[in-house]
């Protein structure tokens, strides 16, 4: 007789039940990127809508920042550490390649032994962690499941690049997903067009320093990307994967309350919200600003400071888009803790 496997049996749904985030202390404007490159703050404002990024110094390590971040979002999720099964970090930033950095997280916080691994999906991690936590939440393998956004991107920016040197920031966005009797987290639409993966790289791969005494000639890892290529993949296509997001959901731009796209640049995030004919009173997140191009931290930091400042609350119902390196994307409907 053949033997049967017990099926499993989690939550009905899941959803968000609380956020944090963390931002380096020190504080880079745009003046600062100006020693390097030949260029303006109009310009930079102009081109990609920042005028301040945040970079993290030598004690602000990508555990550091997650820890910071993950201990908010665990206390407004009214839990305690010890109730976390599962840490999903999304880094594409944390230069060990083994063991994962979700590992000394999970330990600092104090979680116990839950399941904890990294994901590198890019601009595009804080979306693949969520849906990977939704479904854990909903399989019963977790009853709590802490996902972390979190990108030192300084340490991979080329200064005297004048299409990057002004983008990228640093910091840690974290969720807790867990239980829920409605559902609180869309379906996800979330894919990858790796035709495309060479519009943005990483320069050098690391095993160009394997052997060598000598890197005198090799210039450090940067990410570089086809700028042109990326704003009309961007626009074009991440807004017909936002539509879809909406569609699965059974939403409509007029149902939304909140619109949390990747802070990449703000002329996409502005085409988005046109292509997507959001109305008024739909608020948008424009973190990007002040905060820069945090890759994978971007979503949760933004929605986090939006909940902060009373732009956004709970309850809302809210679009989350995440596109980036690969080129990969992953988009859905939340609500707001």
């Amino acid at each position: 007789m053949t033997a049967k496997i017990k099926p499993s049996r989690g939550a009905p749904y899941a959803r968000i039940l609380g956020v944090g985030g963390y931002r380096p202390t020190r504080v880079v404007p745009n003046e600062e990127i100006l020693q390097h490159i030949d260029s303006s703050d109009e310009w930079i404002r102009s081109r990609s809508g920042i005028s301040t990024r945040h970079w993290a110094g030598p004690e602000e390590t990508v555990a550091v920042m997650s820890v910071e971040a993950a201990g908010k979002a665990i206390a407004d999720a009214g839990i305690g550490p010890e109730q976390i099964g599962g840490v999903i970090v999304a880094t594409v930033s944390h230069f060990k390649q083994t063991p994962a950095v979700a590992t000394e997280i999970a330990h600092r916080i104090g979680a116990g032994r839950p399941a904890a691994f990294d994901v590198n999906a890019g601009c595009a991690g804080f979306g693949y962690g969520l849906t990977l936590a939704k479904g854990m939440v909903t399989e019963g393998s977790a009853e709590y499941v802490l996902v972390i956004g979190v990108e030192r991107l300084s340490d991979l920016t080329d200064l005297e690049d004048r299409a990057t040197a002004f983008l990228f920031g640093d910091g840690a966005g974290a969720v807790v997903v867990g239980p829920s009797e409605e559902p609180g987290i869309g379906p996800s639409i979330w894919g990858s067009e790796g035709d495309k993966s060479e519009t943005i790289k990483q320069t050098v791969p690391w095993d160009a320093y394997r052997g060598r005494t000598d890197v005198s000639g090799i210039r450090y890892p940067a990410i570089t990307q086809e700028g042109q290529a990326v704003f009309r993949w961007a626009v074009f296509e991440m807004a017909k994967v936002a539509q879809q997001a909406l569609e699965a959901a059974g939403i409509t731009p007029a149902d939304l309350d909140v619109f949390i796209p990747h802070q990449a640049n703000m002329r996409i995030i502005d085409s988005m919200v046109k292509t997507l004919k959001l109305p008024e009173h739909v608020t948008v997140a424009r973190d990007i600003e002040t905060t820069g191009n945090t890759s994978a931290a971007s979503i949760p930091l933004a929605m986090e400071r939006l909940l902060a400042t009373g732009q956004a609350k709970s309850g809302d119902t809210a679009l989350v888009i995440g596109f980036g390196a690969g080129l990969v994307y992953a988009a859905t409907v939340v609500t707001l803790p």
